[in-house]
């Protein structure tokens, strides 16, 4: 351990609270985040939960809702305090993880000016995750507690691991994240602690993977597990599953900080299970682009220790200027929660013309739009959650957002679409003469039907599929 570990971490705290400030200041309300709270006002209204997803037109009869109690939080958020509840949950979630890193780093004995850049180099690889306001924000705040946990029983092993399967237990009801902090504990349960405690190790693994059942569809649990991960979006790479680029500046930003954290956790010689979860880790954010925060997370620690190395470090900030910027920082805090968010969706009076333009017809819409739109209390098509669909309508919707050819039958059914300014669906319809622009805003457009183009005014019904050759965006 670095003899100067033990004495206030000051840098690292203010960094944890710079980042945080930064979150709460420029956060965005993204897709895949205002569906929950959708969700949870249908519960609250039913008082119980609705077969399917009650605000889309397409079938969903017998899909498994399983993170209810996320999306009653986010309801409970938005009705509270509107879009500035998400960036609220966002920002604590945000303050929540990097101040267990920090803790993370601090036993792992790293030194404070080490832990500080360490931690900002994490946040610049996970930007994107911190500053979107997204489904997942439950998980930015539970997977560095298990991490913290799991480190710690590997240094001091104890009955405190059994706090695994409360934690499993309350994340499977919040987001599906779970299934990776189960698999980061499994693999420190069977490659580290069931060399010299199996009994105990295995029990603990069995009653964790009982835990993620513990929701309200119990054994059907595992439906909506498979519904995800074998998603049409999953299984061609599209959207939130899409892996990493060279052309998103934040995957290339991801890579060259990554690689750097990367380096820095091999010097400090982390144990095997630790080197396991992160060949997994990287695996996984390979395929899919967003699991980068969870590496991110995980190598901070050894990062640190790899940092610190032997080194004398005696940067160190005087508590007065601590006490100044501390208190700056906490202003800029309550500066960015007291703003209203600016969203992405289509503002309010143009979601208003949309309902009218549509009648009694569902609006047809991209994510954004889609999920803004069923919390207005209006029908739509189809919309997040995707995996409630059948994969037929799936990679329809897929298609059609992407804006190719293969999603235009989804257009038969539609009498309005509001969709996203100038994006591929977007940048087709414009070029339609079956549809013709409405009205727009700063962020998206609505369309019509163009004057003596067919509208057929049924229930869902699926067309033929042309999309059986296309293989994602």
């Amino acid at each position: 351990m670095n003899p100067l570990a033990p004495f206030a971490a000051r840098l690292t705290w203010l960094t944890a609270a710079f980042v945080t400030a930064f979150c709460a200041l420029v956060a965005t309300i993204g897709a895949d985040a205002q569906w929950l709270a959708a969700l949870g006002h249908a519960i609250v209204s039913l008082g119980r939960i609705p077969e399917g997803v009650p605000y889309a037109a397409a079938p969903t009869a017998g899909w498994e809702n399983v993170p209810v109690l996320g999306e009653l939080l986010f309801h409970g958020l938005e009705a509270g305090l509107g879009d500035r509840g998400l960036v609220l949950v966002q920002a604590a979630a945000v303050a929540i993880a990097l101040g267990l890193l920090a803790l993370d780093m601090r036993r792992a004995g790293a030194a404070d000016a080490p832990s500080a850049l360490v931690l900002l180099l994490v946040a610049v690889a996970s930007a994107a995750s911190l500053l979107v306001v997204r489904a997942q924000v439950f998980s930015l705040a539970l997977f560095p507690a298990v991490v913290v946990l799991l480190r710690a029983q590997a240094r001091a092993p104890s009955w405190r691991i059994w706090l695994l399967v409360p934690l499993f237990a309350l994340w499977a009801n919040l987001h599906g994240g779970v299934l990776v902090g189960a698999a980061v504990a499994g693999v420190y349960l069977i490659v580290h602690r069931l060399r010299y405690e199996p009994f105990l190790a295995l029990s603990v693994l069995v009653a964790s993977v009982a835990a993620l059942f513990a929701t309200p569809s119990l054994l059907e649990t595992g439906g909506y597990y498979r519904g995800v991960l074998f998603s049409e979006a999953a299984a061609s790479g599209e959207g939130l599953w899409a892996p990493l680029s060279a052309s998103a500046p934040f995957d290339v930003v991801f890579v060259v900080v990554g690689i750097a954290l990367l380096v820095l956790a091999i010097r400090s010689r982390p144990q095997l299970w630790e080197l396991f979860v992160l060949a997994g880790l990287v695996a996984m954010t390979a395929h899919v682009g967003r699991n980068g925060v969870w590496l991110a997370f995980f190598v901070a620690a050894p990062a640190a220790c790899g940092l610190t190395g032997s080194r004398s470090w005696r940067l160190r900030m005087p508590a007065g200027l601590t006490g100044i910027v501390a208190v700056v920082l906490l202003g800029l805090v309550a500066m960015g929660l007291s703003r209203t968010p600016l969203a992405p969706a289509a503002g309010k009076p143009l979601r208003l013309a949309a309902s009218r333009a549509s009648g009694t017809s569902p609006i047809l819409a991209d994510d954004i739009n889609a999920e803004a739109l069923a919390l207005d209390g209006q029908t739509v098509w189809i919309a997040n959650p995707l995996d409630a669909f059948g994969r037929h309508q799936q990679r329809l919707y897929l298609d059609w957002v992407a804006g190719r050819r293969a999603g235009d039958p989804l257009l038969v059914h539609a009498r309005a679409v509001l969709v996203t300014l100038g994006e591929p669906a977007q940048r087709r319809l414009a070029h339609s003469g079956a549809w013709r622009e409405d009205r727009r805003d700063a962020r998206a457009v609505l369309y019509v039907r163009a004057d003596g183009t067919r509208y057929r005014a049924v229930g869902w019904q699926s067309p033929p599929s042309t999309a059986s050759s296309s293989t994602g965006s």
